[in-house]
């Protein structure tokens, strides 16, 4: 039952993913140059690898203990550098309106 559970999020955490990505590569397009495209080119980036990693979570049961701390450590370190990136863009874009 917990296995199903947990392949189940796993499921939904990859289709939320998907569309995330059709959402960058979608506005990637309208994205001018610049500091901004530049920024979205490498958010695009972090989010192909998320999705790809995502794509690995329901095969984790196989993984030794040890790799599954790294590839955890590693979502962390790539979800902060994430998170940096949005900020800046969207401090960036208000700039630019304001």
């Amino acid at each position: 039952m917990e296995s199903q559970v947990i392949l189940g999020i796993n499921i939904a955490a990859i289709g939320v993913m998907l569309i995330c990505m059709y959402l960058v590569y979608s506005l990637r397009s309208k994205i001018p140059g610049g500091v901004v495209g530049k920024q979205w080119g490498f958010l695009t980036m972090l989010v192909t690898l998320f999705t790809a990693g995502y794509f690995v979570t329901p095969f984790f049961t196989h993984l030794p203990p040890n790799i599954i701390n790294m590839i955890v450590a590693l979502i962390f370190l790539f979800g902060a550098v994430y998170v940096l990136i949005t900020v800046r863009l969207i401090f960036r874009v208000i700039e630019e309106l304001v």
